[in-house]
């Protein structure tokens, strides 16, 4: 198998249980490989094959997954006015691009903050490896953005997740076991 069609292999296996997209999103992403020597049939064929085992599976899920309590955390955060993304660009950087283009739309002093997780986190929450959230206050550095980081620790560990954060803004608030089912 060439490194394309590896690769391609790897990202439909995390758009598929990320939970965000369905078949023609990936047959989309499939098609955009396909200048680079991928093997359109296979892949489709793959696709299909890891949607179905992700059906199969969502069948023995909790009732309530970690995604869910998740969401509830979110949906607290919002009400105490820290904006909350999901699955924010790929890197930090976009998702803090992201982050500003979500405040935009909101008027002035709705939220005083924002927190999300890229692409890249989904990856490593997929593969088993927890999830690191970023937050930032609107303001950018200072007691603010400590407030921030502060009340999603708190919101997470409420919710009984087991939080990693050493206390300062030099370092994401972690969730060190986390179950991704979407």
């Amino acid at each position: 198998m060439n490194d394309v069609n590896q690769y391609m292999l790897d990202a439909i296996k995390i758009h598929v249980w990320s939970g965000f997209y369905d078949l023609q999103d990936v047959e989309k992403m499939i098609a955009g490989g396909l200048e680079q020597g991928a093997d359109q049939e296979m892949l489709r064929a793959k696709a299909i094959a890891e949607f179905e085992k992700k059906q199969e599976e969502e069948k023995t899920w909790p009732d309530v997954t970690d995604v869910q309590l998740l969401d509830g955390v979110f949906d607290t955060l919002g009400s105490l006015g820290i904006l909350c993304l999901h699955n924010a660009g790929y890197t930090t950087s976009d998702g803090h691009r992201d982050a500003r283009l979500a405040l935009s739309e909101y008027r002035t002093g709705r939220f005083y903050g924002y927190c999300f997780y890229t692409a890249q986190d989904l990856e490593h929450a997929i593969l088993g490896q927890g999830l690191l959230l970023t937050y930032d206050h609107i303001d950018g550095e200072g007691p603010g953005k400590l407030k921030v980081a502060q009340l999603l620790k708190d919101a997470l560990l409420k919710a009984g997740f087991a939080v990693t954060w050493d206390g300062t803004t030099n370092q994401r608030v972690g969730i060190r076991k986390f179950d991704w089912k979407n």
